[in-house]
């Protein structure tokens, strides 16, 4: 229940929780998910019993009502709330971080969690990759490009939509510095697919990883061990695609066969190649940009779901790009 009153420019929302149980779950330690609320939103929340007042400007007091009755669901349903889930939850105002938009069910179901989008454009690549069986996600570190393509491989397989999972990259040092480091040929490359074992082992049980790695169903290699293969039944993801050749990104999108999904990601400030060597990943979104069925979507670091130090620093280098590097200055006088 919620009442409100407007006193000038200062709106006042009183919102009135029916589970006292649930409160110290929804305020947090000393109420500090409340103070986080307020730092993000602008506004002052005073929590009296099981009601809280929120007094602020009326678009952000609505948010912030908004953003307290999801999380109060969320707590319902046993769901831990963290800075990052009200993070989240500010960042798409309050709407439907339960995974559901307009009663579409966007939650991803794995093994060990369910992942659902912490940003619009989250939404719309979860959407993007239920729909079409080829999705380019394209954007800065830390907005979920490849991990939410991890869980969503793993839904579809605990689903039995497809039969096996393969996850690639391109081993940019794959030429002569590869050589140099200790190990065979597994343990050179495999400091390459670390972050794709990663996300494996967030979305299933870690004897059950290994297990599917041992049977083959599924499989974490290097970009070149793709060549020559028909990939039918399988979800396939390529991370870090801007690190590849338009020779082998046509190599790897024409291995796409029968009853399979394919999700390519990468980010085009981040290109590893030698300078003048253009990326597969630019060359493949020119030369497909007007062929039907494919999804593209496109991140920024407003979808950065990390430590809002990243977002900072990504949304700095992104201001430096457009501007251009700063011209060094003449200080040279006539005389």
């Amino acid at each position: 229940m919620t009442q409100t009153a407007t006193h000038g420019e200062s709106t006042e929302i009183t919102c009135q929780f029916d589970d006292n149980g649930l409160l110290q779950v929804l305020f947090g330690p000393a109420n500090a998910n409340l103070d986080r609320i307020e730092e993000r939103l602008g506004v002052s929340l005073n929590a009296i019993g099981n009601t809280v007042v929120i007094t602020g400007p009326e678009t952000e007091a609505k948010e912030a009502e908004a953003a307290l009755d999801t999380l109060y669901r969320r707590a319902k349903k046993n769901h831990d709330i963290t800075f990052g889930e009200i993070d989240a939850v500010v960042r798409m105002k309050g709407a439907q971080v339960t995974g559901e938009s307009g009663g579409e069910d966007l939650t991803i179901r794995t093994r060990k969690r369910h992942v659902i989008p912490r940003s619009g454009t989250q939404a719309t690549y979860v959407r993007a990759m239920r729909d079409h069986e080829l999705v380019f996600g394209m954007g800065p570190a830390g907005t979920g490009k490849t991990y939410m393509a991890v869980a969503q491989a793993v839904s579809m397989k605990v689903a039995g939509k497809v039969d096996r999972l393969i996850l690639s990259r391109p081993a940019v040092e794959a030429g002569e510095r590869l050589g140099f480091l200790p190990g065979d040929m597994r343990e050179k490359i495999d400091p390459y697919l670390r972050p794709l074992y990663d996300a494996l082992y967030d979305m299933m049980p870690g004897d059950q990883v290994v297990k599917e790695l041992e049977a083959g169903t599924i499989e974490v290699a290097p970009l070149a061990f793709m060549r020559g293969r028909t990939l039918s039944n399988a979800f396939i993801i390529l991370d870090e695609a801007q690190n590849t050749t338009p020779t082998q990104m046509k190599m790897f999108l024409t291995r796409l066969g029968e009853n399979s999904r394919m999700v390519i990601t990468g980010d085009l400030s981040q290109v590893d190649l030698p300078l003048g060597a253009k990326s597969g990943l630019k060359d493949a979104l020119e030369v497909l940009e007007e062929q039907p069925g494919i999804g593209t979507v496109h991140f920024s670091h407003r979808d950065v779901v990390r430590h809002d130090l990243v977002t900072r620093i990504v949304h700095a280098y992104d201001q430096r790009d457009r501007v251009g590097p700063a011209q060094p200055q003449n200080h040279d006088r006539k005389r």
